[in-house]
């Protein structure tokens, strides 16, 4: 193997064994430490019931956060963008706690996961239609901040005329994201909509390598910048508001894993794609893993937990260029 080959394939090992490991502590992890209880019945019920699920999504979630965080920096060309940008994960987040706050949640056991789609989707729909099918990139953003703000301004909404304490309370605790006490149901509705979604972000990879050189260099070398937007747009509406219907919020992921693997793979956008994917599911597993030490009982939530390792990790960044600016 070539030393270029070689430069291009070891981060995608590196985060695919991390993924691996990752995935295998989280199945056999659990509040009370390692191993399944010793009652055969109790422990294929933990495994099958518990644990499989909770890795699973835990893997595809992260893959889909990290994976649509690499997509949109590379498409955007915006070093910040990430998945709650385009206001996906926020229409995701305001059709989920509507779903709480009108009580349907309590009534209908796939409720929230499904109006968290919903609202996903109509998310990706305002998006489009404010953003329109040609326009810039920075009309984009704007229409992503727009929708996002909207998003989240109806959800304090619903949070602040929420008719009692314990809808406040469950609104509150979704909101902060978290893998806890997901079964078999959600990872079969979240794993078809999270691998198309997945599937159409990974084809970005030549084109968003070209439109690195402008847009006008990548319309003069073949790409369909129409077609592109729409890989984009889709693909993340699919597998991050699948993930966010399902899990909650879970922040910083899709911003923090393109910055911490590109000094490994350079400034190629393609290069990018399947590390963060590896990388996001890694990344995710292990912040997972960490929860059922820091907080057994579940007061602790993975989406607070992604935040506190992320803040840190960009004012370490904040200082590290300062420093290389510095005469």
């Amino acid at each position: 193997m070539t030393a270029g080959r070689w430069v291009a394939v070891a981060p995608v090992l590196t985060t695919a064994g991390l993924a691996i490991v990752a995935f295998f502590l989280s199945l056999w992890i659990g509040p009370e430490g390692w191993g399944l209880p010793d009652n055969p019945a109790a422990a294929q019920l933990v495994f099958t019931e518990i644990r499989v699920p909770r890795a699973v999504l835990g893997f595809l979630i992260g893959a889909a956060l990290g994976l649509s965080g690499a997509v949109l920096q590379g498409y955007l060309r915006n070093p910040l963008a990430e998945p709650g940008l385009l206001g996906i994960s926020g229409g995701a987040a305001l059709g989920a706690v509507m779903a709480i706050h009108s009580g349907l949640a309590g009534r209908i056991a796939m409720a929230l996961p499904m109006a968290g789609l919903a609202g996903a989707a109509a998310a990706a729909i305002a998006i489009v239609a404010l953003a329109g099918a040609t326009g810039s990139t920075t009309t984009l953003i704007l229409a992503g901040v727009a929708v996002s703000s909207v998003a989240g301004a109806l959800t304090s909404l619903a949070l602040n005329l929420s008719p009692n304490p314990f809808a406040s309370t469950e609104i509150m605790f979704w909101l902060m994201g978290s893998l806890t006490d997901r079964s078999l149901i959600h990872v079969w509705l979240a794993t078809p909509l999270i691998l198309i979604g997945i599937a159409m972000l990974l084809t970005t990879g030549r084109d968003l390598e070209a439109l690195s050189l402008g847009e006008d260099a990548a319309k003069n070398l073949g790409v369909d910048l129409t077609g592109l937007r729409f890989k984009v747009i889709a693909g993340s509406a699919l597998a991050v508001g699948a993930a966010t219907a399902v899990a909650g919020a879970i922040s910083f992921i899709g911003l923090i894993v393109p910055h911490v693997i590109r000094p490994f793979v350079g400034h190629s956008p393609q290069r990018l794609l399947l590390p963060c994917l590896f990388g996001g599911a890694a990344m995710v597993l292990f912040a997972d893993v960490l929860l059922r030490f820091l907080s057994p009982q579940g007061d602790l939530r993975l989406g607070v937990l992604s935040a506190l390792i992320g803040a840190p990790f960009f004012l370490w960044r904040v200082l590290a260029s300062r420093r290389e600016m510095a005469p």
